[in-house]
């Protein structure tokens, strides 16, 4: 349907006499997409209904600008507009401080992975850009060449187009994927993915703490052998919150490293609830404590090996509204703290980092929950030599809803994106393996204890052209859109002077 979706909308916008009236209907048609895929939210969240409602208003302005510039410069004008306009939004979406591109276009295909292989030379943009093209052409055979008989001749022309342009990215997949195959002599090391199946909501009791820490190190001590190299916990598995220098010494987790000293081979990549300690204001999310002190509380990635130092990764791509607060909405800080969030929000690496697994050839990617629907922020990982994505997230918080199942797809789409392996630990599920092009191999099922124990192939890594550029055909759609709106003004501009002199 997704060819389709934007049609009756485009084709509405040829008879609505006024910017007004087309604003509401886009509105409406936006909300309800908005509801309707991601009505979940409203489970974790309080400010739910808020997030639709301007959501959908700034799903409202590009096609807005659509309907702005057909009617005062033509059709291609109007369709270059809505292309680059979307785009724009898009590219919005994922760069400032509200940031919620869970509805970019290109998502859409996550769940066929068999059509989107060539995403690892553009990313979802390429995939908004196939959708936002295919509904503008069959809108226009639909008004020029249907409605009009003068055009009908045009028709069936028109159609193979429509056609070609659907197929055309399907063949190209099909191509890539035929050559994409794992060589058999690959070498491959044992990887464990743990799914404790902890109720979210009474995870950070301190009373269930010790509880916890028994069910992670059980579920792992059952499935490992002298052959594993690596186990993947999920997002602040050690739930425990602790200064990130005193992690070694807590006798918090002194249980879990003595299990990593039972087993000095292995690695244990797990989530983590921590902070650290400053003599100033580190960072402009440090909080002030006693003593004049300023704290930074993060939620983090570790990878722990007996005997070995312990390097973290503070997430970086926080959930607005839940982790970070934009500085435009501090005045709601109090709101903010009353449905789980910081004042100050978390504190945040600037960039990515690579966990490199000593000995075993693996530099994983610690990617923290949210951050995997960033595909340019995900492909930096891969930029940096991470041959292995993996995603420790903590979905439990949606409830039994189409949240989780979404962002498991989307997962997928970072596979193609980066040409990875991806594993990932979700607390209450679904746990997976997918493979370089997107395929999910092996599961778990929502709200289970369980274990995937299996082989992944340590790949020799060479940098799609997608990690090397990153979403390039966004940047390119929001300089096309600035010229567009800049011809824009300056042709009002033009049109008020001459009414002036005359």
């Amino acid at each position: 349907m997704i060819f389709i979706a934007f049609v009756p909308l485009l084709y509405a916008a040829d008879f609505v006499k006024t910017k007004t009236y087309f604003f509401f209907l886009a509105f409406i048609s936006t909300l309800i997409w908005n509801i309707g895929a991601t009505w979940w939210v409203i489970n974790s969240t309080e400010f739910a209904v808020a997030a639709f409602v301007c959501n959908a208003l700034l799903m409202c302005i590009p096609l807005l600008g659509y309907f702005i510039f057909k009617r005062k410069y033509g059709l291609l004008s109007g369709s270059i507009a809505l292309i680059v306009f979307w785009m724009s939004f898009e590219y919005l979406h994922l760069n400032w401080q509200l940031s919620w591109p869970w509805l970019t276009l290109g998502n859409v295909f996550a769940g066929q992975s068999d059509y989107i292989l060539w995403y690892s030379y553009t990313g979802v943009a390429g995939g908004t850009l196939w959708v936002l093209i295919t509904n503008l052409l069959i809108k226009y055979i639909f008004t020029e060449c249907v409605e009009d008989r003068k055009e009908n001749k045009w028709f069936s022309k028109m159609l193979l187009i429509a056609i070609v342009i659907i197929v055309t990215p399907v063949v190209i997949s099909n191509i890539i994927y035929s050559n994409s195959k794992e060589p058999e002599t690959v070498n491959k090391k044992e990887v464990i993915i743990v799914q404790p199946n902890i109720d979210p909501y009474q995870k950070f009791d301190p009373n269930a703490f010790n509880q916890q820490i028994d069910l992670l190190i059980s579920l792992s001590e059952n499935n490992t052998d002298s052959n594993t190299a690596l186990i993947l916990w999920p997002e602040t598995a050690l739930s425990q919150q602790i200064a990130q220098n005193d992690l070694k010494n807590s006798l918090y987790y002194k249980k879990v490293f003595d299990f990593l000293n039972r087993h000095p081979k292995v690695t244990l990549q797990s989530g983590i609830d921590c902070y650290s300690i400053y003599n100033k204001a580190a960072s402009p999310t440090a909080r002030k404590i006693s003593g004049g002190m300023y704290v930074d509380a993060f939620n983090s990635a570790v990878a722990l090996k007996a005997g070995h130092p312990i390097p973290f990764y503070n997430k970086s791509k926080l959930v607005p509204g839940v982790e970070t607060l934009p500085t435009y909405f501090k005045f709601l800080a109090s709101a903010f703290e009353k449905f789980g969030g910081t004042s100050g929000g978390y504190g945040k690496d600037s960039a990515s980092k690579v966990f490199t697994i000593d000995q075993t050839g693996f530099k994983t990617a610690p990617i923290i929950c949210y951050e995997s629907i960033y595909g340019e922020y995900v492909s930096s990982y891969a930029a940096k030599g991470a041959n292995l994505l993996t995603i420790m997230t903590n979905d439990g918080w949606w409830g039994n809803t189409p949240g989780y199942k979404q962002h498991l797809e989307y997962a997928r789409l970072r596979a193609i994106e980066t040409n990875s392996y991806v594993i990932r630990s979700a607390n209450t599920g679904i746990s997976a393996v997918i493979d370089h092009n997107g395929k999910v191999l092996i599961t778990q099922p929502w709200d289970k204890a369980a274990v995937i124990k299996t082989m992944i192939p340590v790949r020799s890594f060479s940098n799609t052209f997608y990690t090397l550029h990153g979403d390039y055909m966004f940047l390119c759609a929001s300089i096309l859109a600035a010229a567009f709106l800049l011809f824009h003004l300056l042709t009002l501009l033009k049109s008020n002077i001459n009414k002036l002199i005359k």
